[in-house]
């Protein structure tokens, strides 16, 4: 499943796994009927099915969750990749717009999280069981990348900790999911 595949990154990927005949992916869009690019790759040789999905609104996510999973028939779901984000702008630490900032959240925390939360029925099937979150070099703290896009930074930096929140939760090791309380776990954590 491709979050925001009508363009760009994620429109570039879908069109890699879709080269591979026996892939089959879930791009999702704001908008189908005007996805051109996206409606072109439908010839490829794996299976693509389109999906309406606005990450910002969460009755959105829900529907073009719940047609995933329908369209999934009970399978299991092996990736799925959040790669919707905004970037409003250069805003600074001290002059920032908090619509920016909270529109900044919902898009990249927000929705990111409810699609893996809604499809961890489907990946729990899978072998695979693979969930990655676009971030960004402008989310490290121990980088220097300026003071630039602070909105956005935040946000990411703030999808770096779901991340981490999600792995303190379920790890793979030796494809048994495991839910992690003990110190041998913690020493390994990406967080």
């Amino acid at each position: 499943m491709l979050e925001s595949a009508s363009r760009g990154i994620g429109l570039k990927t879908t069109r890699q796994l879709l080269q591979t005949p026996t892939n089959t992916a879930f791009a999702t869009c704001l908008s189908p009927s005007t996805a051109t690019d996206l409606a072109a790759l439908a010839s490829s040789p794996g299976t693509l099915h389109i999906v309406k999905l606005d990450v910002a609104d969460e009755a959105s996510i829900k529907a073009g969750t719940d047609e995933v999973l329908r369209l999934l028939n009970g399978a299991g779901l092996d990736y799925v990749l959040n790669n919707a984000a905004i970037n409003r702008g250069t805003d600074l630490a001290f002059n920032f717009n908090p619509t920016n900032l909270a529109d900044s959240i919902v898009t990249n925390v927000t929705g990111p999280a409810l699609i893996s939360r809604y499809l961890l029925p489907a990946i729990e099937k899978s072998n695979r069981k693979v969930i990655m979150n676009m971030t960004s070099g402008l989310a490290s703290i121990a980088s220097d990348h300026g003071t630039k896009c602070t909105s956005y930074s935040i946000s990411k930096a703030a999808v770096n900790m779901l991340v981490c929140r999600h792995s303190l939760v379920v790890c793979l090791v030796n494809d048994e999911e495991r839910i992690h309380s003990d110190d041998a776990f913690r020493a390994t954590s990406p967080c």
